[in-house]
């Protein structure tokens, strides 16, 4: 850490028990701190870095912007940025999802979507339609409202008084199935289990109540890549249907190349009624994010809104943020990022099953593209998991940080207290050798955790 001239560190820490590297400069993978440390960077910082570090033409987009309008406030002025990045997006999304509102961040966006559908059904008269469904170990930010839909336990205990009315099912965990059930039992039914449970929650809040359903359609950081049924997500799409409720996909981690689609959903074959993103959009490069919204939505909000979302915040469309995002669409294509995605994860799929077998800590592995985790376990043969106050995932990536590489650390797989992941994600922008050097340095990083 860094003293100040007056001899203090003035920097509100995450945490003030750590001492941060500072970083000098990225370059491709890698991260270098100011003693000359390289990091690589297998988890693309929080998922968000899916370009790498160091894409100049990025840098030199958003200056290039800040020079002709480096903001305008959108509730009386747009850019012609905004339309370009806007038509860009919606053309990678589904057919019917056309309209894009942007913010800065991915809570911002899933609080957004949460709060127009609301609006939808009010403007329609269905004012007590103002319940949101979520579900357990799915995070969706940090605002109140998105962190009222979200399903970790651990950050919003210590809110709990403050939370908005919100309702929660499990998540379409197969391998630790909450019902304690085997997926050829569930593959025959009409509807999974965990699609039974949704249906009965509805039933018993009354559809007259909710106002929307919201899910990752691959659960990210809270157990670790988790992969739903393949009918999981259409499923989920009928009763909405069937019951008058908004379906929110939340892409903020899963979107842009990650899974090897523009949008996991691409996978599943559906449509929701709206998108929300972030991260990679901009490669992380700028603060951006937003929410793709369905044309029926926004033609119902012309005919009984007025034409007006009641929402909106200062930094809403930042030209210079939205420059990086129009350019980092550009260097996806360019590159082929996507297909980058799919080979890489496969190979580092393959690489991880061949060191699971000379370590009893990696469990299941699961993922899609370069968004793969693994569970970690006490001992995988006694199906044995380590205790919350190990903290087991965390010192191995604290390890992993001494050997120079940095994983996404994940607590609470299982029920959001017990239950440790590691997630794997670097930037899209990986080869081969880069994928072998990362394997090498978790096998490194696994020994030193199981000697400890």
């Amino acid at each position: 850490m860094v003293a100040s001239s007056d001899g203090m560190n003035h920097v509100f820490h995450r945490d003030f028990n750590r001492d941060y590297p500072l970083i000098a400069y990225g370059e491709g993978i890698y991260l270098v701190d100011k003693k000359g440390k390289r990091y690589m960077d297998a988890s693309s910082g929080a998922i968000a870095a899916n370009l790498g570090h160091g894409v100049t033409e990025i840098g030199e987009a958003m200056a290039a912007q800040a020079k002709q309008a480096g903001f305008v406030h959108t509730l009386r002025f747009e850019t012609e940025v905004q339309h370009e990045l806007a038509q860009a997006i919606s053309q990678l999304a589904p057919r019917t999802l056309n309209h894009v509102y942007f913010t800065s961040t991915g809570s911002e966006a899933n609080e957004s979507a949460i709060k127009f559908a609301i609006q939808y059904h009010r403007d329609r008269g269905n004012s007590s339609k103002t319940i949101t469904i979520g579900r357990w170990q799915s995070y969706h930010g940090n605002t109140m409202g998105s962190l009222s839909a979200g399903g970790d336990v651990l950050r919003r205990t210590p809110y709990l008084a403050n939370l908005m009315q919100t309702e929660h099912v499990h998540s379409p965990y197969c391998h630790r199935c909450p019902y304690q059930r085997h997926f050829d039992q569930c593959k025959v039914k009409e509807q999974l289990d965990c699609v039974e449970e949704v249906e009965r929650l509805i039933q018993e809040i009354g559809p007259e109540n909710v106002a929307s359903f919201i899910c990752e359609p691959i659960i990210g950081s809270q157990q670790g890549a988790v992969v739903p049924p393949d009918s999981y997500l259409s499923q989920v799409r009928a009763l909405c249907d069937r019951y008058d409720i908004l379906l929110i996909i939340d892409e903020v981690m899963t979107g842009f190349g990650r899974t090897g689609h523009h949008f996991a959903i691409e996978a599943f074959k559906i449509e929701p009624d709206i998108i929300t993103f972030g991260k990679g959009v901009s490669g992380g490069y700028a603060p951006l994010a937003g929410m793709i919204v369905s044309d029926r939505l926004v033609d119902s909000l012309k005919k009984y809104g007025k034409g007006k979302f009641i929402h909106g915040s200062t930094f809403s469309g930042h030209p210079v943020s939205l420059a990086a995002g129009r350019a980092a669409l550009r260097y996806y294509k360019r590159h082929r990022l996507l297909d980058n995605s799919k080979k890489q994860g496969a190979y580092l799929l393959h690489k991880l099953h061949g060191l699971r077998d000379k370590h009893r800590t990696i469990g299941n592995i699961r993922g899609r593209g370069l968004l793969i985790g693994f569970e970690m376990m006490r001992d995988r043969h006694t199906d044995t998991f380590y205790e919350p106050t190990d903290r087991a995932a965390e010192q191995l990536n604290q390890i992993a940080m001494r050997l120079g590489v940095i994983f996404y650390p994940g607590s609470g797989t299982l029920d959001g207290i017990r239950g440790d992941h590691l997630l794997i994600g670097p930037p899209l922008t990986i080869n081969e050798t880069e994928v072998d050097e990362l394997v090498y340095r978790l096998s490194l990083a696994l020994v030193l955790f199981e000697q400890e």
